[in-house]
């Protein structure tokens, strides 16, 4: 890219652009996606077992969110009222 220099009254000398490329905004964004691709492999590279693990425990606790969801559906409203009213009472009276 060609770019004129400018000497500012201070000594401070600035570069000028002279010609500014219309697909640098694309190139950026193109440069910064392939750098989290990369970053992303990089680091599913190094911690193939936390990667492993953690979905193994968003599994298992997306799992148990869903049993919660069925047997709240399968109870109802007002069996489920009655179930943590009896809940709420242990755990005030046993602490």
């Amino acid at each position: 890219m060609p770019e004129e220099i400018i000497e500012t009254k201070d000594g401070l000398k600035l570069r000028k652009l002279a010609e500014l490329k219309t697909s640098a905004e694309k190139d950026y964004e193109d440069a910064m996606l392939s750098r989290v691709e990369y970053f992303k492999k990089k680091n599913e590279e190094k911690s193939g077992f936390n990667s492993t693990l953690q979905n193994t425990f968003f599994k298992a606790f997306s799992t148990a969110l869903d049993l919660k969801v069925n047997i709240d559906k399968a109870l109802g409203e007002e069996n489920l009222k009655k179930i943590r009213d009896v809940i709420d009472n242990i755990l005030l009276f046993g602490l």
